[in-house]
């Protein structure tokens, strides 16, 4: 690994001809690569296979934290809950719920 001496960018390898240089990508310094240095690269293709199925987001636990408060359209008693700033940031911040029961989402204003 080497530095560009003129911005400290990473320099990376390139051939050029039948020789390996060392290109700055930000400034495009060029110096002539001294042994030892060696390029590593690495593929990885990644196959889905059609027996591992499909995610489905509702299927998957929720991590958001849950308050005790009645949903407006079942009547469930708990729901999930975060805050989000939607308005100016000298606003208070709005308080969205999704009930656990039916996933209903409301807002409250503060």
């Amino acid at each position: 690994m080497a530095f560009c001496p003129r911005c400290g960018s990473l320099m990376v390898p390139q051939k050029v001809g039948g020789k390996t240089i060392l290109k700055c990508r930000k400034c495009g310094f060029e110096k002539e690569a001294t042994s030892g240095i060696s390029v590593l690269r690495e593929k990885k293709v990644i196959e889905h296979k059609p027996s591992e199925g499909i995610i489905v987001e509702q299927n998957l636990p929720r991590v958001l934290p849950t308050v005790r408060v009645e949903c407006p359209r079942c009547g469930n008693k708990e729901a999930y809950w975060w805050t989000m700033q939607t308005r100016a940031a000298d606003e208070p911040p709005t308080r969205f719920y999704r009930c656990t029961k039916c996933g209903y989402t409301w807002r409250e204003y503060e």
